[in-house]
């Protein structure tokens, strides 16, 4: 299906567009090398050879070539077709038509494999689902649980509409930390993420540190927030429990997206970092290039010391 956003996307964007003027040219802290590279090589032949996918791969991530040469990835489950039309994610759109139930075992295979310390594990929206696909989630951790015993897990979850019985399909084999990202500000929602609702991810953070997860949240900023925006939903992050949070400029993946609005400053980036460690977070991630599972491994080693 081809991308299309709503009519909302497309007049906030057109907006946006006329208020920004010439964002000039891109700064060279935005610049990436190509990923090349055994290291590299090695990650895309055995995803190919699993049939998997990588929300690397999906979502044009610009740290691709460092993790991949690291030999880290972050896997994406149930399929490569989502639901919801964001407008800022460069994933496939569309009815997805089948559930595979082999999927988390080759995901567990693969982990072996690679040897993995961390894996993350995300997903695609699967709104048509009645566990949202938590389910998959769920078995997917059991099995890498089972073969990698040594390697600590973090999924990066969808909201599952807010439905507790999904939340507790989860919690049957929890993950060493629990990742939702809130995406951008509040004001912003009925553009960047038209059907999720602030709350609702505030109040799913909350619900799994109530469980005693670590929890995580990330957002984008170049999109049309302003600073103290940010900075206050840094506070409800903290505020309902967030352990660790990143923070990256948006790129826009294609003309059909929603447009950068400008691009944040380094000293920008460092006071939203400082300004999170302040509040009281045990790690803030913030820069341009940062993605939601960027460092994540070194992110796991860090709730360990703090446990």
């Amino acid at each position: 299906m081809k991308r299309s956003i709503n009519k909302f996307q497309l007049k906030y964007g057109a907006e946006a567009e006329k208020k920004r003027g010439d964002l000039g040219k891109r700064p060279d802290w935005l610049k990436v090398r190509l990923p090349s590279g055994k290291n590299y090589t090695d990650v895309l032949e055995l995803m190919r050879k699993s049939k998997l996918n990588t929300v690397c791969e999906e979502a044009r991530c610009p740290n691709l070539a460092e993790c991949w040469n690291s030999r880290t990835a972050t896997f994406m489950i149930l399929g490569d077709t989502c639901t919801r039309s964001c407008g800022f994610c460069n994933v496939k759109v569309g009815l997805p038509t089948e559930l595979d139930w082999e999927e988390p075992k080759r995901v567990a295979e693969s982990v072996l494999q690679l040897n993995l310390r961390h894996v993350v594990i995300t997903s695609v929206n699967r709104d048509e689902l009645e566990d949202g696909g938590a389910a998959i989630f769920s078995e997917t951790v059991k099995l890498i649980r089972q073969s990698s015993p040594d390697c600590t897990i973090e999924i990066l979850i969808p909201d599952f509409k807010g439905e507790i019985h999904a939340f507790e399909k989860i919690m049957e084999n929890p993950p060493d930390i629990l990742n939702h990202n809130m995406e951008t500000v509040d004001r912003l929602y009925f553009a960047v993420r038209p059907q999720a609702k602030y709350q609702r991810s505030l109040d799913l953070i909350r619900w799994f540190k109530n469980k005693n997860l670590r929890t995580k949240s990330g957002i984008m900023v170049g999109i049309g927030e302003k600073p103290d925006e940010v900075v206050k939903l840094m506070k409800d992050l903290h505020d309902h429990g967030c352990d660790i949070m990143t923070i990256g400029q948006y790129l826009q993946p294609t003309k059909n997206h929603l447009p950068v609005d400008r691009y944040v400053t380094l000293e920008e980036f460092k006071m939203f970092k400082d300004e999170g460690l302040k509040m009281g977070m045990l790690a803030v991630e913030s820069g341009p290039l940062v993605r939601s599972s960027y460092h994540a491994d070194k992110h796991a080693r860090t709730l360990e010391k703090a446990s």
